[in-house]
């Protein structure tokens, strides 16, 4: 018996996929350091917290599959807070996570073969998505010698055909740190307005951006270009929420809203616990982002301090969200990667990294380079740096001799 192209096709995850060799090293008492995943370890807000300390609703049932009344008028309050007065809340839906909004969102503007233009490194888990959905993603290139940010007009426009659909973008960006520019944003909605395609804009680390850098949300342009426009939205990284999935997809685009929908009504509902907990993000101080901005970027500048230290490492600033591309002085970052695993230790220690090549669609690509999600302490990112460092000098050596 044999199952579908699809299932075979479906790449396994360069975050996650490294974690049986990870369990290994812990069963051996050796202590790991994971910086492969993006899932924080800052508290979640104590409002959310209480919620579910006094829970007594039973028994727990359907919600509506747009969303709960409560959440729905929470996000609109969310939304209308950062600027957005003209939103309303037929123009949000609520998701399981931001991964579903996104596999919706794709389902709903491409039929089987239709492009998605994208910038490469990207969020490992939209070529998941676009297998899934029959979608094409189409890359272009960014590098790391100018923090990732986006190449020429020409060069993006050269990647638009007929079947060109959308253009996604990460802003603040997974797995990069980059945030893009006004004049950059400006460009994109220009054109994506010229070729009458949509703006996909994935937006889940708006929280996040550090120094002088500014995150501009694709919201900002619905007045100019306003069924063009689609973003996609996740609590779980803004307030540490990993385990409560719940997303937004938010557009004027009526014919759009109403697929969406209807993909839900086919799901059912979004968890009557998740949203519960969700709506009551209107409680949350505005302080408690002033203190994890804070902290993010206490972590960003002490592992880039460590990063520094290290020869041959190449490592731009992240701008925002909290990971970082990393150039390695290696030719194959997931063998290095699996070798801290499963060969090296220091002082009964190691640190789990992903390799970046499973970021980038082109192959052979991020080959030399990992992915560092700095979601730990400052003293756990620090001692990491310095395990990494030795690490290298023993993977190098080791090959040297074979």
């Amino acid at each position: 018996m044999n199952i579908s192209d699809i299932a075979k096709k479906i790449p396994a995850s360069p975050i996650r996929e490294l974690v049986p060799y990870a369990d290994i090293a812990k069963k051996n008492g050796v202590h790991v350091y994971h910086l492969n995943i993006g899932d924080p370890d800052i508290q979640t807000p104590i409002e959310m917290i209480e919620v579910l300390k006094n829970w007594h609703k039973n028994p727990i049932g359907y919600a509506h599959s747009q969303g709960t009344a409560e959440l729905l008028e929470s996000m609109l309050w969310y939304y209308k807070k950062l600027g957005f007065a003209q939103l309303a809340t037929e123009n949000i839906q609520i998701t399981f996570g931001g991964s579903e909004g996104l596999m919706w969102i794709f389902m709903s503007v491409c039929n089987p073969g239709d492009e998605i233009v994208v910038f490469e490194p990207f969020y490992t888990n939209y070529n998941s998505y676009a297998i899934m959905t029959h979608a094409k993603l189409v890359p272009i290139l960014t590098t790391i010698e100018n923090g990732f940010h986006l190449p020429s007009v020409e060069e993006i426009e050269r990647k638009i055909t007929p079947k060109t659909r959308a253009i996604l973008i990460c802003n603040p960006g997974n797995p990069n740190g980059v945030v893009y520019t006004k004049d950059e944003m400006d460009m994109l909605v220009s054109l994506a307005k010229k070729h009458n395609i949509f703006l996909i804009s994935d937006e889940v680390y708006r929280e996040f951006v550090y120094g002088d850098s500014l995150a501009i949300s694709a919201l900002s342009y619905t007045n100019e270009y306003r069924d063009g426009i689609i973003v996609c939205d996740s609590l779980s990284k803004r307030y540490s929420l990993c385990g409560i999935r719940i997303g937004t997809i938010v557009s004027f685009n009526k014919e759009l809203m109403s697929a969406c929908l209807r993909y839900a009504q086919a799901r059912l509902s979004a968890g009557m616990v998740d949203q519960t907990v969700s709506a009551s993000l209107t409680k949350v101080p505005d302080s408690y982002f002033a203190q994890v901005q804070v902290e993010y970027k206490n972590r960003r500048d002490t592992l880039i301090a460590g990063l520094k230290t290290i020869p041959g490492v190449v490592c731009p600033v992240p701008e925002g969200a909290f990971y970082i591309i990393v150039k390695l002085p290696v030719d194959d970052s997931f063998a290095f990667a699996k070798f801290m695993l499963s060969e090296f230790s220091d002082e009964n220690e190691t640190v789990m990294v992903a390799p970046a090549a499973g970021f980038y669609s082109t192959p052979g690509l991020g080959k030399d380079e990992i992915r560092i999600a700095y979601v730990l302490n400052t003293k756990a990112l620090d001692r990491s740096a310095q395990i990494l460092k030795k690490a290298l000098v023993a993977y190098n050596a080791k090959n040297a001799k074979s």
